[in-house]
């Protein structure tokens, strides 16, 4: 019974969000990186690159993802490499946080040098489609801290220092958004690529390298396939490709 209705909240929250999403791309199982002709690169910059700092050798991925995310067209968005423990962050700047959430500049850093065990999932060790399915996680915090005032976004901060529990759903609903999006087989691969690199039933984080299989901070590939199974979006695409 307590399991049945889980999954109706699940799937509640899954058709709610994507009621909110109408300008979804097509959807892509594989993405190959010589997938992208010189037309469509420009294109993408053309059209979703604008506003965006992007490093040049990242730049095909991060495009693909940001074609994802139409509402952050006009978002100014700061993509850089640091060396850090964690593979990927994503944050507003430090003064931003006090202006309206359109008008902040948010940064999402891509670690080039982490430890010697988590050197195994930094962005250049990901296959070329887990790559877009990370950076589609990314993206999803910044969409959804756009509707995230100066309070809310104080909320977030003592969410990750405080609790536990409130970060991993945090994190498992900006998985769900980066469904939503369109990218669920790229953040599937994303998923079997960070347990299969660090050979790990379930990933908590850089900083919560525990033994916890029960908890799902990220969400498992079982999870991704059962929601992609029953998600309208790829039941959509599934049926197109089979006319």
């Amino acid at each position: 019974m307590k399991s049945t209705l889980i999954k109706s909240v699940k799937l509640f929250i899954i058709f709610f969000l994507f009621s909110n999403i109408s300008n979804a791309q097509e959807i892509v199982k594989t993405f190959h990186e010589d997938g992208i002709t010189a037309e469509n690169r420009l294109y993408l910059k053309s059209e979703f690159g604008n506003f965006k700092s992007i490093p040049e050798e990242f730049e095909d991925q991060v495009l693909i993802a940001l074609s994802y995310f139409p509402e952050l067209k006009n978002i100014n968005i700061k993509f850089r490499i640091k060396n850090r423990i964690t593979p990927l962050t994503t944050r507003p700047n430090l003064m931003g946080i006090f202006k309206n959430a359109e008008k902040r500049t948010y940064i999402i850093t891509i670690s080039t040098k982490s430890t010697s065990y988590l050197d195994a999932i930094i962005f250049k060790n990901l296959n070329y489609n887990a790559q877009i399915g990370v950076l589609g996680h990314e993206l999803s915090h910044v969409s959804s801290y756009l509707n995230n005032g100066f309070g809310k976004m104080w909320n977030i901060v003592w969410i990750e220092i405080f609790s536990k529990k409130k970060v991993n759903q945090f994190e498992y609903n900006t998985d769900l958004n980066c469904i939503n999006h369109g990218l669920g087989y790229q953040l599937l691969d994303w998923s079997i690529n960070v347990r299969e690199n660090l050979d790990r039933v379930n990933w908590l984080g850089a900083v919560n390298l525990t033994a916890d299989t029960k908890s799902e901070r990220y969400m498992n590939p079982s999870t991704i396939v059962e929601i992609l199974n029953s998600h309208p979006l790829y039941q959509e695409s599934q049926k197109s490709a089979s006319n």
